[in-house]
């Protein structure tokens, strides 16, 4: 294959994604920003701060939890962009994040592959929070 062709299309694949990645990113980041002058926001994080605590995070990280378990990682990273946490924090929301996302997607693919998808749900949440909670000990 022509090296020309090859970095055209690279090139094109790339921007393709970005842009795919951009229209997902940049209108989490804008509602994000905004919720932070409403009420709606400290509202979240009173009442996610007892559980988000017990891995050693704020309240806020329960923004970019939901949304990498109710959608994917994605719009879960302008999330985390959006708050002033720690490495450790972000280390501690990342594991859990990569162990346990896309929860609808993932449990409709353990049925069809045969799997009780509460099971595997269940496995995967279990796994991400005892990763919290140790990363939270050792970091």
């Amino acid at each position: 294959m022509d090296k020309l062709a090859v970095v055209k299309r690279g090139l094109f694949d790339g921007l393709k994604i970005t842009w795919e990645l951009t229209k997902v990113m940049v209108p989490v980041y804008f509602i994000i920003t905004f919720l932070q002058y409403t009420p709606a926001l400290d509202w979240m994080v009173r009442v996610s701060e007892p559980i988000t605590s017990l891995v050693g995070l704020p309240g806020e990280a329960a923004l970019p939890l939901v949304l990498a378990n109710a959608i994917n990682t994605y719009p879960a990273l302008p999330a985390i962009m959006a708050f002033p946490f720690t490495t450790k924090q972000i280390t501690i929301l990342a594991t859990m994040i990569l162990l346990c996302h896309s929860i609808p997607i993932e449990a409709v693919i353990a049925k069809k592959s045969g799997a009780n998808p509460v099971t595997v749900v269940g496995i995967r949440a279990l796994m991400a929070l005892f990763a919290g909670v140790l990363l939270n000990i050792i970091l």
